[in-house]
């Protein structure tokens, strides 16, 4: 099932850099229209494998919400790697 969340409540401006090869930060901006109490959750997964990783080391921002995510011992072995962020929040569907 697809669930949908609330408009605006989804993160903006996903992007993430691999370098000195094995390490890889990613970044983005909480949805504007996300009630202030959203969490933010990073996973990703390589196109042919079934581990999903999350985020080791979040960063946060001045109201603790995750807005980034350092990973370190990346291996992205194939060319397409799968990103999910999961948002939650007591009151609405992020």
């Amino acid at each position: 099932p697809v669930f949908a969340g609330m408009n605006g409540s989804a993160i903006e401006n996903f992007s993430c850099v691999i370098y000195n090869i094995s390490f890889m930060n990613c970044t983005w901006q909480a949805g504007r229209g996300a009630p202030e109490d959203t969490q933010y959750f990073l996973y990703w997964k390589n196109l042919r494998d079934d581990d999903v990783m999350e985020c080791e080391l979040y960063i946060q921002d001045e109201n603790g919400r995750n807005t980034g995510c350092r990973f370190h011992n990346v291996s992205i072995e194939t060319e397409k790697a799968y990103f999910m962020v999961n948002g939650s929040s007591k009151d609405s569907l992020i």
